[in-house]
């Protein structure tokens, strides 16, 4: 029984590293979305701590009050924060600004966020997610490498024995159950010989 729960949970391992592999790392890549991890609970319920957002460029006309943005605090830096869009506005030259809030906050952001600004739009997330993305980057990158990757193997290893479990019972040829035959020990008696081996 207890091999059968750790084979369950090899191959549960094996399905969240490939789902973490699939939503963080190659639909975003093709897709040329950014993968990214929300860190504070500004925008919860809707994208709660952890949840890794992917967020993908799209054409200022196309982000509509209700959009939810990736967007650089100040231009040219790297700080990043994902908001709900609740206004969009126009600058004297005529550049578009969005007006932003968190899900979680009581007021708009005290800045508009230009054009310059936004990194891309949400695509989709997935909670949680993030947590496990988390160690995989920083300091904490090569302990997350090795971890996973000593899951992965032993992960593998487990389903593979099963399989070769499995395969070894299928060339097993089947045993004929019925009246009068051998049990394995020879002393069997058969029906209406009075009982005597």
């Amino acid at each position: 029984m207890t091999r059968h729960v750790v084979r369950g949970l090899a191959a549960v391992v094996i399905a969240v590293a490939g789902a973490v592999l699939v939503l963080g790392v190659i639909v975003p890549r093709v897709a040329g979305a950014t993968p990214y991890v929300v860190l504070t609970d500004s925008m919860e319920p809707s994208l709660p701590v952890g949840t890794l957002v992917v967020s993908r460029p799209v054409e200022p006309e196309r982000i509509r009050t209700g959009s939810v943005i990736t967007y650089q605090l100040r231009s040219g830096q790297e700080r990043l924060v994902t908001h709900r869009v609740v206004g969009i506005g126009m600058t004297i030259g005529g550049e578009r600004t969005y007006l932003t809030q968190g899900d979680a906050n009581d007021v708009p952001d005290a800045q508009s966020v230009r054009d310059v600004q936004v990194r891309g739009a949400a695509w989709y997330q997935v909670p949680h997610l993030g947590h496990v993305a988390g160690a995989f980057t920083g300091q904490r990158k090569v302990i997350g490498m090795i971890a996973a990757a000593l899951l992965l193997g032993y992960a593998g290893w487990q389903v593979l024995g099963a399989a070769r479990e499995r395969s070894a019972r299928a060339h097993i040829p089947p045993v004929a159950v019925g009246s009068g035959v051998a049990d394995g020990d020879g002393l069997t008696p058969r029906v209406g010989d009075g009982g005597r081996p």
